[in-house]
């Protein structure tokens, strides 16, 4: 089995060399390409009024200057265009992606495009909080991932879908279980906005997270985290709402 492995923290993170070795658990043909630059939060997008700068960093590993979704193309339609992967690895994040996180997620965009290229994915995330930001327990998702993997391997991932897989903040002998769990939903206060001055008195921006709390929905991957579980949600790419495209189908029939 050949595996891409990319992320969107970048070509130096600690949790791409987390990813690598769970990789490495399950074949000895593993391929690294990830961005050069830290590229979280960029969702899925594509560089299209930018060259794409390709690095070999070292043996079978490459820095792309670009986006996840460009690493995972690039990798795929020239790096490896003579014999593609049979499954790619995106993580691990340091983070959480889950809930709303996902549609801004560049660790789940990796996934995202090798799903729509019929390759089967995964998108890895690792949580924290701000006691161990410090000191992730990136040994939970290296334990824990290669054996989840194979199981969901085995089972099978339909096309079109993409696992996304989320690992409690806490070692791995302290893990409940996994929890196959829907996305969830944290409100409508999740950003906020920080307005500053620079040294010149002129104003500037940044977008900080809310900490207001919330009760997590019972079968969410919120509600797996907390409970220190292994969160394990499939993802579709195609994002119709069939109920309210009935809905609209039998509105715009009528005379």
């Amino acid at each position: 089995m050949r595996i891409l492995v990319t992320n969107d923290d970048g070509i130096n993170a600690p949790g791409l060399k987390v990813c690598e070795t769970i990789a490495r658990a399950l074949t000895d043909d593993v391929w690294v390409v990830a961005p050069e630059t830290d590229q979280s939060g960029v969702a899925h997008s594509l560089s299209l009024n930018d060259p794409l700068r390709l690095r070999e960093v070292s043996p079978r590993h490459f820095a792309v200057k670009g986006t996840p979704t460009d690493c995972v193309i690039m990798g795929v339609r020239h790096i490896l265009k003579d014999a593609a992967p049979d499954l790619v690895l995106s993580g691990v994040n340091r983070g959480q992606n889950i809930a709303e996180d996902v549609t801004y997620s560049g660790t789940v965009a990796g996934a995202i495009e090798a799903t729509l290229l019929g390759i089967p994915a995964f998108a890895l995330s690792q949580a924290f909080g701000p006691a161990n930001r410090n000191a992730i327990h990136w040994d939970c998702g290296e334990t824990l991932a290669p054996d989840l993997i194979r199981k969901v391997l085995g089972e099978g991932i339909p096309r079109g879908v993409l696992v996304n897989v989320n690992f409690p903040n806490c070692p791995p002998a302290e893990v409940v279980g996994v929890a196959t769990a829907v996305q969830g939903q944290r409100g409508s206060a999740l950003f906020r906005i920080e307005e500053r001055l620079d040294g010149r008195q002129n104003p500037y921006f940044w977008l900080g997270f809310s900490r207001e709390p919330f009760a997590p929905g019972n079968g969410t991957d919120l509600a797996a985290l907390a409970a220190r579980k292994v969160s394990v949600t499939p993802l579709r790419i195609d994002m119709t709402d069939e109920p309210t495209l009935t809905r609209y189908a039998q509105l715009f029939d009528r005379p």
